[in-house]
């Protein structure tokens, strides 16, 4: 055998077996995680070589070699953060541009909005001590927004900065809808990324061709092969920087994504607004993520106090921004217990579940009075479906966007998820395949002694390389996937089994949970579908905030998927050596021997082909949706247009919460009164809104100040203002507090507040006649009339000796 030889019936014996996974030949190449580059033995050699041999053309080229192994290594640490910070500068950029500017100055009229500037302004004046208990009853509610709107309050301070309630409470919206959301997103999908493309197929086979040299003889080869292995290295790494690249690519549109969506953030900005829940939706990728990487670290054991201590980090913030989110947090992570934990944690886990279930029934049922409880079709008995079923649906897989790009994501999704199943099918059974003779027979009947030392060789793992399987190869198609060799620097363990198949599984499962909870809410009615979305309120808007948590990383994966698949399939059909590159100078072995301008031909062929074409396509088709989706957004511009309308003053309606009359008979109002006095009328007409548009204190702050709470004063005043006893209201009133204590009418309740359930408790603070028993009997002394403004409309001082 001619040592010249052998590397170049290596190349034909590998080009002929191409149809090897990374299964059975493992990559021996060892991956420089802090440099990013790939250094093969034949590459060492050939740098020992010129430096012991001295000669120019050797000195050359391995002075050419370092500049080209340091502009990927920068490449690779700073690409994901350049591709980072634009993508999330993109998504802020649109969230600003979407944000309606009439709410700067002016409140968002709706139901849970006064409610969220009332605890803002209990931050202000009590301090951060009032967290624990910002409800007027001083009951707890999740104060992780409000506490973030203080500290801009504070901090806007100083710098000499006045930043209004209202002010504050929009740039924390914005910064956790535009930074902290598509953050978050960003985060969760390159999880799965970079579990998805650990490794690749044509790098694997190229790597064998680099590695193919014995170092037994490496002193003997010739300057030609030395060329050849070294332009074949530099396939592998364009080939890796080509994965890698599309990674990035991906992940700078992600946040994008993110944003573009009705679904979240901008529906619950529309709907209450349901700001704490937004804020912690917003947080929950970040969680999940975490969640994740502590199943990773249990499955590796190893690193599992960092991860745990992370995780419950992450899960504590979230619960502080709001509870109820851990519904959404399980109802995601339930497929990935189920697939990724062994059985005692799965157990263990379920069994948390079933005790949290029992603790929040348990809450329900003493917070909230009903005689329904034992009758589930009766729960919800105002709701009505808004969706018919192919609505619902339809409005999952389009993960609520409009037009042309819900079609192209519907298909995207659907085509992705199609192809992510058969690489993880075909990984998984290229695994389980267990004769490797057969399917080498099938390629090359007989190899010789060159292809019997390539096999031996291959089967020599580099340091903490596992040795080569030799059993069971398959013939190679366009769906077989990429094993796991090229590890990302972040992972903390060496990939499991079937570890693509899982993930396919468990996202494709917690998107149906999902779908389901959905439909459930806005289409089916009966006990069954109370039951599933009771943890929501059977609320169409807190439901739909889970879309993209779920469809965004099916998505990615399922691109990657299909760019995978077209990078094997340009690959197979540009690596197959032409019959005049093979001679018959060895007719015993039947091994075909191609010459090295063949060989070389051959891996670039390969590397241009298969690197580029699956990112380019990918790369245009994300583009696409990406940009149409800014493009044609009908739904949040109605969302945008609902708030406009909400924030507006020109009602038509003089009893609406808020209009140019009511403001100024609030001013006037304040004018009067000052802040210390204590302002009583029915929140439902809009006074409400005086506690943080003028620092009123009022005694209903917020429409719901619940009156089943024992010691405080909301339910005593409702009832004795109802009993129609003089003697009665003054000494339920008076005692409120030293200052004196003020009534005001303006008018009956707001119909846009009509669907509030407990607004029959105030019907006495606006019955015109008992107010004018209560004048005439001096329990009510008018000290400004409003009736310019609206009939009935006054405002009366308590009748108490101070």
């Amino acid at each position: 055998m001619i040592p010249e030889n052998r590397p170049l019936s290596m190349v034909a014996a590998l080009a002929t077996m191409e149809s090897m996974t990374s299964e059975h030949i493992t990559n021996t190449g060892s991956v420089m995680a802090n440099h990013g580059s790939i250094q093969t033995p034949a590459q060492t050699q050939l740098r020992q070589d010129g430096s012991s041999n001295g000669g120019p053309s050797e000195r050359k080229r391995d002075l050419r070699w370092r500049p080209a192994m340091l502009h990927p290594a920068s490449l690779r640490v700073l690409l994901p953060w350049i591709t980072s910070i634009i993508g999330i500068s993109s998504a802020l950029c649109l969230v600003i541009a979407w944000f309606p500017s009439t709410v700067w100055n002016t409140p968002i009229v709706s139901s849970d909005a006064p409610a969220h500037y009332y605890f803002i302004r209990r931050l202000l004046d009590e301090g951060l001590g009032a967290a624990l208990h910002l409800w007027p009853h001083n009951s707890f509610y999740p104060p992780l927004f409000h506490v973030c709107a203080y500290f801009v309050i504070k901090i806007a301070a100083l710098f000499g900065v006045q930043c209004s309630i209202y002010a504050a409470f929009n740039i924390t919206w914005i910064i956790a809808s535009g930074v902290m959301f598509p953050s978050g997103m960003l985060v969760l999908c390159r999880y799965f990324l970079q579990r998805w493309n650990r490794g690749n197929p044509i790098s694997n086979l190229i790597s064998r061709i680099s590695q193919a040299s014995p170092t037994s003889e490496s002193s003997s080869v010739s300057e030609s092969s030395n060329v050849s292995n070294q332009q074949v290295s530099s396939a592998v790494n364009r080939q890796y920087n080509a994965t890698f690249v599309l990674q990035n690519l991906i992940g700078l549109f992600v946040p994008v994504f993110a944003v573009s969506s009705v679904c979240h953030p901008y529906g619950l900005l529309n709907a209450g607004p349901l700001i704490a829940f937004g804020f912690a939706t917003s947080l929950l990728p970040f969680l999940i993520a975490a969640t994740l990487r502590l199943f990773d670290a249990i499955a590796a054991r190893e690193h599992i106090v960092k991860w745990l201590a992370i995780t419950a980090i992450a899960g504590v913030v979230c619960l502080v921004a709001h509870p109820r989110i851990a519904f959404t947090y399980a109802l995601i992570l339930v497929p990935f217990i189920v697939l990724r934990l062994p059985w005692k944690l799965i157990l263990g886990a379920f069994i948390a579940m079933c005790v949290g279930a029992v603790a929040f029934v348990a809450l329900m049922l003493t917070s909230f009075k009903s005689d329904r409880w034992a009758n589930p079709a009766s729960w919800f008995h105002s709701h009505q479906p808004s969706k018919n079923l192919w609505e619902s649906i339809s409005f999952c897989f389009t993960d609520g966007l409009d037009g042309f790009p819900a079609i192209l994501f519907a298909l995207l999704l659907i085509a992705g998820t199609v192809a992510a199943f058969v690489c993880a099918f075909r990984r998984a059974a290229v695994r389980s395949s267990d004769s490797l003779s057969a399917a080498v027979s099938t390629v090359a009947p007989a190899f010789s002694a060159d292809a019997d030392a390539l096999v031996s060789d291959a089967a020599v793992s580099a340091p903490g390389v596992s040795p080569v399987s030799t059993s069971g190869l398959p013939a190679a198609s366009c769906s077989d996937a990429a094993d796991v060799s090229l590890f990302a620097p972040s992972e903390p363990s060496r990939p499991r089994r079937n570890d693509r198949l899982r993930d396919v599984i468990a996202l494709t499962a917690a998107f149906l949970l999902v779908t389901l909870v959905y439909v459930c809410t806005v289409t089916l009615v009966g006990a069954l579908p109370n039951i599933i979305s009771s943890p929501w309120y059977r609320d169409e808007n807190r439901i739909m905030t889970m879309l993209p948590l779920v469809a965004l990383p099916l998505l990615v994966i399922g691109v990657n998927a299909l760019s995978e698949c077209v990078s094997v399939c340009a690959a197979s059909a540009s690596f197959v050596p032409s019959a005049s590159s093979f001679s018959a100078k060895n007719s015993a072995s039947s091994v075909p021997s191609l010459s090295s301008a063949s060989a070389v031909s051959s891996v670039k062929n390969v590397s241009f082909a298969s690197n580029w074409i699956g990112p380019i396509a990918a790369f245009l088709v994300i583009a696409i949706l990406a940009v149409s989706a800014q493009i044609v957004c009908p739904s949040r511009t109605a969302a945008r247009d609902a708030i406009i309308a909400h924030s507006s003053l020109n009602q038509s309606d003089p009893n609406e919460q808020l209009t140019e009359q009511k403001i100024t008979v609030l001013r006037k109002v304040m004018e009067r009164t000052g802040t210390q006095a204590t302002i009583i009328s029915d929140p439902l007409n809009g006074s409400m809104y005086a506690e943080t548009l003028f620092n009123a204190s009022m005694l209903y702050p917020i429409i719901n100040a619940r009156t089943d709470v024992p010691s405080v004063p909301f339910g005593k005043v409702e009832t004795a203002f109802a009993s129609g006893d003089g003697q009665q209201v003054l000494g339920t009133v008076c005692p409120l507090t030293d200052a004196p204590e003020y009534f005001l009418t303006m008018g009956d309740q707001a119909q846009s507040l009509q669907s509030f359930p407990y607004r029959a408790q105030y019907d006495s603070f606006h019955n015109e006649e008992l107010i004018d028993a209560y004048v005439d009997g001096g329990t009510l002394v008018k000290v400004a009339d409003y009736s310019q403004y609206g009939q009935g409309w006054a405002l009366y001082r308590f009748g108490c000796a101070d």
